[in-house]
């Protein structure tokens, strides 16, 4: 039996652990995640204080991208003390909220983390294939006395990623925006353009994993398929083109 991995924010509530009957303890987060995350990677770990009706202690929601990985931890950690003096009692999630269902892409930093853990540091890469200014070009008129600060600062950027033992490569193209808060100050203007860049480049390399499938087989080995239904129409274009069509 294989399950497949997208890079999106895992939403079925196979994925989550409920764990309650936790001690206050300090770092009980980081406790949560080291004793957990022994059975798969981890999205989201949370520590909440008991509701005062059930009394002193806290509960804690565990959010897997696996649910197998997510089982294999119930099964093994249900009814153990842990790092602890009480055993714990772990669950899988029942009941899923409506908006829960809404399918949202990983952040880059959370595709980064994924790809390292399944592909290995040396199993894939990225680069900036463009990375272009493209502030006003939308049509915005600056009008006369208009200050610098409503107008934001816009940048395009194209990034490719490469998983070269499977013969993947993906693109991925967004826009980074920031405003700027005194129009006058060259220095804001340098910061706030680094962080339109910085949002570019991360919406961008997310973009591109979108394209990615990690098939994770019962073995532990990983392969690797196209996530076609992501497809468009930067990934029939040739590297000129696409500078071109960024220009633009």
């Amino acid at each position: 039996m294989a399950e497949v991995l997208e890079f999106r924010v895992p939403t079925g509530s196979a994925h989550t652990l409920l764990v309650w009957g936790l001690e206050p303890q300090p770092a009980l987060e980081h406790s949560l995640f080291s004793a957990f995350s022994k059975f798969g990677p981890l999205y989201s770990v949370r520590a909440h204080r008991n509701a005062a009706v059930a009394g002193p202690g806290y509960y804690a929601v565990v959010k897997f991208y696996l649910a197998g990985d997510a089982s294999r931890a119930q099964r093994t950690c249900n009814g153990q003390k842990l790092f602890q003096r009480s055993p714990l009692k772990v669950c899988v999630c029942t009941k899923q909220k409506g908006f829960q269902q809404q399918v949202l892409a990983l952040n880059s930093n959370k595709c980064q983390e994924l790809a390292n853990h399944y592909l290995g540091f040396n199993g894939w890469s990225s680069r900036i294939i463009t990375l272009q200014n493209v502030s006003g070009f939308d049509g915005e008129n600056e009008e006369l006395g208009q200050t610098l600060q409503k107008r934001p600062v816009k940048y395009l950027c194209a990034v490719e990623v490469m998983l070269p033992n499977h013969g993947v490569c993906t693109r991925g193209v967004a826009l980074g925006e920031a405003h700027l808060e005194r129009g006058e100050d060259p220095l804001e203007l340098l910061e706030v353009s680094r962080r339109a860049q910085k949002l570019a480049v991360g919406k961008a390399l997310s973009s591109a994993f979108q394209k990615i499938l990690l098939v994770i087989l019962e073995t532990g080995k990983v392969a690797v398929e196209y996530n076609s239904t992501q497809e468009d129409l930067t990934d029939s274009l040739t590297e000129e083109e696409l500078k071109g069509l960024v220009q633009v």
